[in-house]
């Protein structure tokens, strides 16, 4: 195509005071001439962020402006400053020079291909004695690589058979050393980097394993075979056992590598399925009849639905070797376009055949075709789930009233049992999805023996804040609290203290309500609601966080005798101690002189002892005695204090023999009370 084909254009209305930017586009719009061309839009910085091809200019561009938008469009218009277009005589020149300015430009909104997750390839370094290991990355460094393979599992038992078989190095770096490590002496390594092996020998290892990847059918394993038979004749009896084994494990990858009914030719299939400015690319790459691979990739790219599977492929198929003879699609748009760029650009007849019920082996072809599309749709579920859950954040926003959307959202929760190993679950989501790295606990101090949420919720956000603030970084956008309005003007409280600007909601579990600060109703959603999904999402896991911690900490405090800390106690004795007593009640109150020849102690160590498990029992007394007074406080929800009452109870009556239960007798009516009831 001659330049002088072609015209650049420019068009732009006269400046006013203040301009509307989407007015000048529509004006530039509508003088585009009525012809075949490509056009760019530019942004403010005059850097090209997409450029598209058009039978009829002007009808093209006057499209972005009429009716109603999607998404996509609407975000295009917003970023674009200017448009400038190119004429041409026909589609298939526009077609050219798009590829051409895509290439050059780069342009964010048109499609730039990102793998979206490669299939694992099995590496040979290049080293004097090389390594064998799976890699998804693939470094230019004269190392040797094999695949793709679908199914990294079987990948994985093939590579560890491959380790059983051949004695190779497992060390990522190989060091000289003085003497072999573990692998050498159970037989599994040859020990290169002491000069074990000779390198003839290791290499020829390597050969035959290169050998068994090169996947050349039939012909490898007819080669394998003779050089197995012929070492057996030879009375190489290890080499023939080596390429036995090898054998097997490389039918079964093989096997897993197979996609049934497949014939012979090799062809490609490639589908797509889009949401948004997002769309997702998967190619399934037949060769000999057998799945090779299945190709993933990701763009933005804000095109017509009809033009983009053509970019694809003008983007995918850069080397005339990777265009199979016969390619699948779903769509007939531009594909006689991409017909001639195949024909013309790398001399090649490659058939475009649309998947449809009517041609040859339909099934076939179409189940193909479905397999591709259900791969693409499933990345792209799993690229919006990465990108975040934002029509959640925008309702919980409006709901709300918050000042912005909460892109970080935090999420606190008490976990104890009857007061004790209290612990405040710190959880984190950002755009709508779990920040792990940003979660914390804290173990509580003021509240430890005793049951008060209020001064719990207190303790935990005084501590966050207080250190966010006094390391000036930023805050959260949301805070939510595991309660309901007590909780939540107790938390209020503590942060109008700090001077933090957070908003503040609770959600209470009984009826899924939401409660802001000093409300006297709550905010109740419908059970379907996204913004009421995202906040039981993060109340679920404050809670399992916090959960975890505490059976943690519960489990150490179990498993750690109680005599261990006492002075003069070790394994062996706490041993004794725990067989002759069980307690730290029951050594309180043993005599000296037998814990002294019991222990083989001098009287004034068997001394000392007794003080230290009276001191350590007095301390336990004065846990259950606060206690026992928190749950009349403020903070402590009335099914707790009942439930704890009536086992104080319950254990007092028992020890006085004024209480003999049945045991067929169903007590339930001890078991709840009523929040006006006497305890």
């Amino acid at each position: 195509m001659h330049s002088s084909d072609q015209q650049l254009n420019s068009d732009s209305p006269r400046q006013s005071p203040q301009p509307d930017p989407r007015e000048i586009l529509h004006q530039t719009a509508l003088k585009a001439p009525s012809q075949s061309g490509v056009y760019m839009w530019k942004n403010a910085e005059g850097t090209v962020i997409y450029v598209g091809k058009a039978k009829n200019l002007k009808n093209r561009l006057s499209s972005y402006f009429s009716g109603s938008k999607d998404i996509k469009t609407r975000l295009l218009v917003h970023n674009a400053r200017s448009i400038e277009y190119i004429t041409t005589n026909n589609e298939y020149e526009a077609f050219l020079l798009e590829n051409n300015l895509i290439k050059k430009f780069s342009p964010r909104y048109n499609i730039d291909l990102k793998d979206g997750k490669s299939y694992p390839v099995l590496r040979v370094t290049s080293e004097k004695f090389p390594r064998v290991y799976k890699t998804r990355r693939i470094v230019q460094d004269g190392s040797k690589y094999f695949g793709p393979f679908p199914d990294a599992t079987a990948l994985d038992v093939f590579t560890d058979t491959l380790y059983e078989i051949y004695p190779l190095r497992h060390c990522k770096t190989l060091k000289k050393k003085a003497s072999p490590c573990m692998y050498y002496h159970i037989g599994r390594c040859m020990a290169p980097c002491c000069k074990q092996v000779d390198h003839s020998t290791y290499t020829e290892f390597i050969e035959e394993i290169c050998t068994l990847l090169e996947n050349k059918g039939e012909e490898t394993a007819k080669k394998l075979e003779s050089e197995m038979k012929a070492a057996a004749q030879s009375l190489n009896f290890e080499k023939a056992a080596r390429l036995r084994d090898g054998l097997r494990a490389l039918s079964v990858l093989k096997n897993q590598n197979i996609v049934e009914s497949f014939d012979g030719s090799d062809r490609d299939y490639i589908a797509s399925w889009r949401e948004g400015e997002l769309v997702s690319f998967t190619v399934l790459r037949i060769r000999s009849g057998k799945l090779l691979g299945r190709d993933n990739y990701r763009t933005i790219t804000l095109n017509e639905d009809t033009e983009i599977l053509g970019e694809f492929m003008a983007s995918y198929y850069t080397a005339k070797e990777d265009i199979p003879p016969s390619i699948y699609v779903v769509t007939e748009d531009g594909m006689e376009i991409m017909k001639r760029w195949f024909s013309e650009t790398y001399k090649i007849d490659c058939q475009i055949i649309v998947a449809k019920p009517t041609i040859p082996q339909a099934k076939l072809h179409l189940a193909a075709i479905q397999m591709a599309q259900e791969n693409a749709r499933e990345d792209i579920i799993r690229r919006v789930r990465e990108r975040g859950d934002f029509p959640a954040m925008e309702e919980l926003q409006k709901v709300l009233a918050l000042p912005r959307l909460p892109v970080r959202i935090e999420g606190f929760d008490i976990a104890h049992i009857g007061g004790k190993f209290p612990v405040a679950s710190l959880i984190s989501f950002y755009n709508g999805n779990p920040d792990k790295k940003n979660y914390r606990y804290f173990r509580l101090k003021t509240t430890d023996g005793y049951i008060d949420d209020f001064q719990s919720m207190r303790e935990a956000t005084s501590r966050r804040y207080t250190r966010l603030i006094n390391e000036k970084q930023p805050l959260p956008d949301l805070l939510l609290i595991d309660g309901g309005i007590g909780q939540v003007n107790a938390v209020d409280g503590i942060l109008k203290a700090l001077g933090a600007d957070i908003p503040i909601a609770g959600l209470a579990k009984r009826d899924e309500e939401i409660w802001r600060p000093h409300t006297s109703e709550p905010v109740c959603l419908p059970k379907r609601s996204d913004a009421l999904r995202l906040l039981q999402r993060v109340r679920d896991e404050t809670h399992r966080f916090a959960t975890s911690r505490n059976q943690n900490l519960r489990t150490k405090e179990n498993t750690v005798s109680p005599f261990i800390k006492l002075p003069g106690i070790g394994k062996e004795r706490d041993k004794i101690l725990m067989k002759k007593y069980g307690s730290l009640q029951a050594l309180a109150q043993a005599p000296e002189a037998e814990l002294a020849q019991l222990l083989h102690f001098r009287a004034d160590a068997a001394t000392a002892l007794l003080l230290a498990a009276k001191t350590e029992v007095a301390k336990q007394e004065k846990r259950k005695e606060e206690q026992a007074l928190s749950l009349g406080e403020a903070g402590t929800t009335w099914q707790k204090a009942a439930h704890a009452q009536m086992l104080s109870n319950l254990a007092q009556m028992a020890a006085e023999d004024e209480y003999e239960l049945d045991e067929n007798e169903e007590s339930e009516e001890a078991m709840v009370a009523e929040p006006g009831d006497p305890l």
